[in-house]
């Protein structure tokens, strides 16, 4: 793809795919990994990172504040020098781009500092409500504002450590939330009791973030995903592997199912951290086969799709992609319970039926979710909304109908920056 392009156009498969795929290393633990070494004791090596926007934000935040942080962009490999939970800087103005990760965390690690700090985003990000974030720190000691409208950012934080004690937070909007206050809750005075009001969207995001503190030496006590205690303690440095991103692999298991050919991800195998690895169950109930190893993940189309009416919920990323390729299954797609992917990088409930009608689908559109009808699908112009999982899920109905262009493919950046060179490596 020419770097700076207004569109890409996406050429159909000549024959079904039967390839591995590489794909990067997993976004949600990179920035987890990223913010986690910051705060511990010694020195840790991360490998197999992901290097794209979101973690660009993350660990220039960190450097900002005070922390070194060295990059191998060509070893996929960075080095971080831990601050034993002592933030350097006493002041910081700090940018997070359209990055929920980086946002929620770094307001959640500022905290722990002593100082002012402040932190924004971009127009998008400023629509993205954080209360309820900053509402659950507030009861933990924290003082900070949310300072657009809906308890937006940007935030401003006077810290002075956390106390730490009984909390409530609401996650209802984003499962980050929870993250967060989890990630940062052993550098508290005393021992973190957090208590989870509602329901709990994307709730395996919080076994990922349990298992890499875990991995750093900190425990959770957890009852459920309803009641969480952490006893102060601290992260301890160490050299850390990254597994591939499977929010980034699902595109091409999609692909495969929809095409009748194969795609294997290694890296992504059974004790994966990762939840969108179960977007495979869902391409398997539609009819696809799926392989599952130690190691490794791999699907096999059968050349067509049933139906399915499923909740997305603990897998919502996802959502974009079934619904892409939901017009090329036999019988109606019924995405249910994703309601809160309208505050996401776009309101994607939104988007993606309002692209599905321009290529001539019949969709409905529900408080929380989509209902898609098999359709016969013609070529158009896809607009993106700076939301790169709009951009990469309507890409795939370029492998099977011509005259898919994607607006805007720089967007990809935020998470898979050579996406498209990825998908043209299904016609090897």
């Amino acid at each position: 793809m020419r770097e700076g392009a207004e569109t890409y156009e996406v050429r159909p498969l000549q024959r079904p795919p039967d390839c591995s795929i590489h794909v990067p290393g997993s976004k949600s633990i990179t920035n987890r990994a990223l913010l986690i070494a910051a705060l511990a004791d010694g020195v840790s090596t991360l490998d197999g990172g992901l290097y794209s926007d979101d973690t660009t934000y993350m660990a220039e935040s960190w450097r900002r504040l005070g922390i070194r942080v060295e990059e191998d962009v060509a070893a996929c490999r960075f080095r971080v020098y831990g601050c034993s939970g002592a933030i350097p800087a006493s002041s910081a103005e700090l940018f997070a781009g359209n990055a929920g990760t980086a946002m929620r965390f770094l307001v959640a690690a500022l905290c722990l500092g002593h100082g002012h700090f402040r932190i924004d985003g971009t127009p998008r990000m400023r629509e993205r409500p954080i209360q309820d974030l900053a509402d659950a720190l507030i009861q933990l000691g924290a003082k900070m504002r949310c300072l657009s409208p809906g308890g937006c950012p940007p935030v401003e934080v006077d810290a002075g450590g956390l106390a730490g004690g009984a909390a409530t937070i609401d996650a209802a909007k984003s499962s980050q939330f929870l993250s967060a206050v989890l990630q940062v809750a052993p550098y508290a005075q005393r021992t973190v009791q957090l208590q989870v009001s509602g329901r709990l969207v994307a709730a395996p995001y919080i076994d990922m973030t349990i298992a890499v503190m875990s991995a750093f030496g900190v425990e959770v006590q957890r009852q459920g995903y309803e009641h969480f205690d952490i006893a102060p303690q601290r992260y301890q440095a160490r050299d850390y592997r990254i597994e591939p991103d499977a929010s980034s692999a699902h595109y091409f298991f999609a692909a495969a199912a929809l095409s009748g050919g194969r795609v294997r991800i290694d890296g992504l195998g059974k004790q994966s951290l990762q939840g969108d690895v179960r977007f495979a169950d869902v391409l398997e109930a539609m009819g696809a086969e799926v392989a599952r190893g130690d190691d490794f993940l791999e699907v096999r189309g059968r050349g067509s799709l049933k139906g399915i009416d499923v909740d997305m919920n603990a897998i919502s990323d996802t959502a974009p992609t079934l619904a892409a390729i939901a017009p090329f299954a036999r019988s109606r797609v019924r995405i249910r319970n994703v309601a809160h992917l309208r505050l996401q990088e776009s309101d994607r409930l939104k988007a993606v039926a309002t692209e599905l009608g321009r290529l001539g689908v019949a969709v409905t559109q529900h408080d929380d979710g989509l209902t898609i009808e098999p359709s016969a699908v013609h070529a158009a112009t896809i607009e993106t909304y700076d939301d790169h999982r709009i951009a990469m899920s309507f890409a795939l109905v370029g492998l099977c109908t011509a005259g898919i262009r994607i607006r805007d493919p720089q967007c990809v950046r935020k998470t898979f920056p050579d996406y498209f060179a990825r998908l043209e490596e299904l016609r090897r």
